[in-house]
């Protein structure tokens, strides 16, 4: 099991008090790009152009990890 499954898996279990780093990499570990250029949003946009800005406030409220979780499931199984 590798860092990311372990990652996305323990976001979905504890929506809490995350950073954008682990969301960063699980996104580049499923093939999702991701944008921050210093904004107050990173943006994650899947291949085919769906976006997903999330702030990149410390720590990240938990409605936006769900929204991430459900990106990331949906994306993959694309």
């Amino acid at each position: 099991m590798n860092t990311a499954v372990k990652l996305l898996s323990a976001m979905r279990q504890n929506p809490r008090d995350w950073q954008i780093a682990p969301l960063q990499t699980v996104a580049r570990q499923h093939g999702i790009d991701w944008r921050h250029d210093g904004g107050s949003h990173c943006v994650f946009v899947s291949e085919n152009g769906r976006t997903l800005p999330v702030p990149a406030h410390r720590p990240i409220k938990p409605i936006y990890i769900k929204k991430f979780v459900t990106f990331v499931k949906e994306v993959s199984c694309v």
